[in-house]
């Protein structure tokens, strides 16, 4: 399977490495992500999607590789860079679908918030006080069932810490890494609220 013609040699390496455990899957990780960044400018170009969208859409593609290659599902039948463009070519039609839906929408419902403003100032303030309460609680226990990792990287970037600050402090190689490391986490804090 790898040793396929169209694999060149570094799509090989960061396959092996996706494929380990700890600082090498890391290195796998990171060097994915760098390896096709480029994808990103021509998801702003071909896609008309916003910069950040972009990034999310191949943080979201980068996500979804690492996770095949790592378990096994990805079976080399195409090139990583065909795979993986695959993969953010869908991403970035969702993206622009759920623009195009979102212009679209008409009807929108009202946000607790919004509720709260039908009662009194003090009624307001211990419904909020017990709706604070009662979130923060459920948001601890799902952030102890991240990991540590997660839970601290989530806790930095809560504090307004930045991407490059949080990749400093815990040792990660840019701050793209932390970036998509951090999606990753708050797609599986998402996936734990929804089971929950």
């Amino acid at each position: 399977m790898l040793g396929s013609n169209f694999f060149k040699e570094a799509d090989r390496q960061i396959i092996g490495l996706l494929r380990q455990k700890g600082l090498d899957k890391k290195k796998g990780e990171e060097g994915l992500f760098s390896e096709y960044a480029y994808f990103i400018r021509d998801g702003m170009r071909k896609h008309r999607l916003s910069e950040d969208e972009a990034f999310d859409a191949y943080s979201d593609s980068v996500l979804v590789a690492i996770e095949s290659i790592s378990n096994g599902t990805f079976l080399g039948n195409s090139s990583l860079k065909s795979y993986l463009y695959k993969i953010f070519h869908n991403k970035c039609v969702d993206f622009f679908r759920k623009n195009a839906t979102n212009k679209r929408s008409v009807n929108r419902t009202l946000s607790i918030d919004d509720e709260l403003f039908r009662f009194s100032d003090k009624s307001r303030s211990i419904l909020q006080a017990l709706i604070d309460k009662a979130d923060w609680k459920l948001l601890r226990n799902r952030l102890e069932q991240l990991g540590d990792d997660c839970r601290k990287m989530l806790l930095f970037w809560a504090d307004s810490y930045s991407d490059k600050e949080i990749a400093v402090v815990m040792e990660y190689k840019t701050a793209n890494v932390v970036k998509t490391s951090r999606l990753r986490c708050l797609a599986k804090l998402r996936q734990l609220y929804n089971a929950g």
